[in-house]
């Protein structure tokens, strides 16, 4: 089943560019703000109105980490596999995760609320091993962490799971 999207508000950004040379990636960027990611309709889209080629669109979604083709959770979880937290443990996290959300990484829990993902680096080496969830970012974790930080996703907003 593929998604339906209502692309005027995209297309409205996109008709209000000076230009539309070299706006790929701003472009990108707003279509993800307003649908959370980008799946194969809307990189269509995008390729169809900004007359660039499928494949250049497609090059750069894949390429850039931020740019994400499958929907994310409103809580998504991100653990660096990258080699400092790999080393300390962070392949353990990640599986405590699994146990906790009972999704895979690339899952999302059916009520949408988290997403998992397994990353090759966050970028805080010294707080290893390393989480985010959305921007926020957990350092020196051990398993016992992963149900608190769950615990907390849950109870901040409009969880009804």
């Amino acid at each position: 089943m593929q998604e339906e999207f209502n692309f005027a508000p995209l297309d409205e950004y996109i008709d209000s560019l000076p230009t539309k040379k070299g706006a790929l990636i701003a472009v990108l960027h707003k279509a993800q703000d307003l649908y959370g990611y980008l799946p194969e309709s809307i990189q269509h889209h995008v390729s169809h109105k900004l007359n660039v080629p499928a494949a250049k669109v497609f090059g750069v979604v894949s390429f850039y980490a931020y740019l994400k083709m499958e929907q994310q959770g409103r809580n998504p979880v991100s653990v660096c596999m990258g080699t400092a937290c790999f080393v300390r443990g962070a392949e353990d996290i990640l599986k405590e995760f699994e146990k906790q959300l009972d999704i895979p990484p690339g899952g999302i829990t059916d009520d949408k609320w988290f997403s998992l993902a397994s990353v090759r680096c966050i970028g805080a080496c010294g707080l290893a091993p390393v989480i985010m969830v959305g921007d926020r970012i957990y350092g020196r974790l051990v398993t016992d962490d992963v149900k608190h930080i769950v615990d907390e996703q849950m109870a901040k907003g409009d969880f009804h799971g």
